[in-house]
């Protein structure tokens, strides 16, 4: 009779726990070396991204179409095969409000480019556009007027107020040749001085917001003082952050509604979307707990915890955010396509259609099928949730918007 020999035990190398598989049940070191040759390593890359790729593939197809059924394998324990819910949710996120800023950019270029003269082309002399001497100077004011907002600015950057000035220099010498060519005298030195000369005065002033006036006695908005903000519990730097930050937004508004010069104007506003589309994936980050707080006061009689709200919230917002990308690649794709085939716009205003109906269907159908009430209840708390949620949203979206402008 042949005799039975017991097999050597292993022991994980981490803890010397006898291990059973390929993980130690104890700390979860892997019973794999990580000193392998590099073609293991490529392979366990590939595994890696399949992995993922796969667990994707399982994710975005029922999220988008199936309302409820990732919450309830989540629920159910099934939830290996599926992408994290707050990763989910965040990266859509990320990736709809990328696809809106770059949609939000081309909106502003097409309007700039229909609100700028032709003649903005910047060319070796920015005046040589010009035709008379009364454009030449009216043309250097508007330019000044750009700087003095970045003046405000560049006062809180070390030699930004010296580069300013070279530039403002060099603007003015450019206008002086061009009225040289057309014959006409020279921009005074006292009248191309004097706006700068205004900032000073106001910038050194303490006194209460006042407006300056040019030559010529149209208001100029881009040179308000801004009063130091100090709030005696805060601490001086975050009294100084809010300064600077009054001073940011106020700069920006003014530029970007009431600056002479198209350029300044375009510019002002693309800083502002940005600072918005910057702020937005964390103020989303605020309305999960806000909307599961809403889901729990309406179904505090279902006895469920808190954190199952937290994840309907998660896979909610993560189907919007899907939505919302899919919309803005419709209507970017429509774009790019109209001038080659014009027929497409139709069929993707259709998808467009179709995805913004299918949002509030959606997610009164999750609402029903996971906290299975009927029908006339269900409606009535969706009602409600919703309007709550809108004035929530609002306040949120108010807040970025805000916070967006003084970037």
């Amino acid at each position: 009779m042949s005799e039975l020999t017991e097999a050597r035990t292993v022991h994980c190398a981490n803890c010397g726990t006898p291990l059973e598989g390929e993980f130690c049940h104890h700390c979860g070191q892997s019973i794999h070396s990580v000193l392998k040759p590099v073609h293991h390593m490529l392979e366990d890359g590939m595994d890696m991204f399949l992995h993922v790729d796969g667990r994707i593939l399982h994710t975005l197809p029922p999220l988008l179409l199936r309302p409820g059924f990732l919450t309830l394998e989540y629920f159910a324990g099934r939830r290996q095969r599926y992408v994290a819910p707050f990763r989910l949710m965040f990266v859509l996120c990320l990736l709809a409000f990328f696809a809106f800023h770059l949609a939000a950019n081309a909106v502003l270029d097409r309007a700039g480019a229909r609100g700028a003269p032709a003649a903005v082309v910047q060319e070796e002399n920015p005046f040589a556009h010009d035709g008379t001497a009364q454009e030449v100077r009216d043309d250097l004011r508007g330019q000044l007027d750009g700087l003095r907002i970045a003046r405000t600015a560049a006062g809180l950057a070390p030699g930004g107020a010296k580069g300013i000035h070279v530039a403002e220099e060099s603007l003015r010498k450019a206008a002086d040749q061009r009225l040289a060519e057309l014959g006409a005298a020279p921009v005074p030195a006292s009248a191309a001085s004097a706006p700068a000369a205004a900032s000073t005065v106001a910038g050194a002033s303490s006194a209460s917001p006042t407006a300056v006036e040019d030559d010529d006695g149209d208001r100029d908005w881009s040179e308000l003082p801004v009063e130091p903000v100090h709030v005696a519990w805060l601490p001086g730097f975050v009294n100084a952050r809010l300064t600077a930050f009054e001073q940011h937004l106020k700069s920006n508004l003014r530029a970007g509604f009431h600056a002479s010069n198209p350029r300044i104007r375009q510019e002002a506003r693309e800083r502002m979307v940005a600072g918005f589309f910057s702020v937005l994936p964390q103020s989303m980050l605020v309305m999960i707990p806000l909307f599961a707080l809403l889901l729990k006061l309406f179904y505090v009689f279902r006895r469920r915890l808190y954190m199952e709200h937290v994840i309907v919230a998660l896979h909610s917002h993560a189907f919007l955010f899907l939505a919302l990308l899919l919309v803005a690649l419709a209507g970017m794709l429509s774009t790019w396509l109209k001038p080659h085939a014009a027929w497409v716009g139709y069929p993707l205003g259709l998808v467009q259609a179709a995805l913004l109906l299918w949002m509030p269907a959606y997610l009164l159908v999750m609402q029903k099928r996971i906290y299975r009430q009927g029908w006339p209840m269900t409606l009535l708390k969706y009602w409600c949730v919703g309007w709550c949620y809108v004035w929530l949203l609002s306040g949120v979206l108010l807040v970025a918007l805000v916070l967006g402008a003084g970037h």
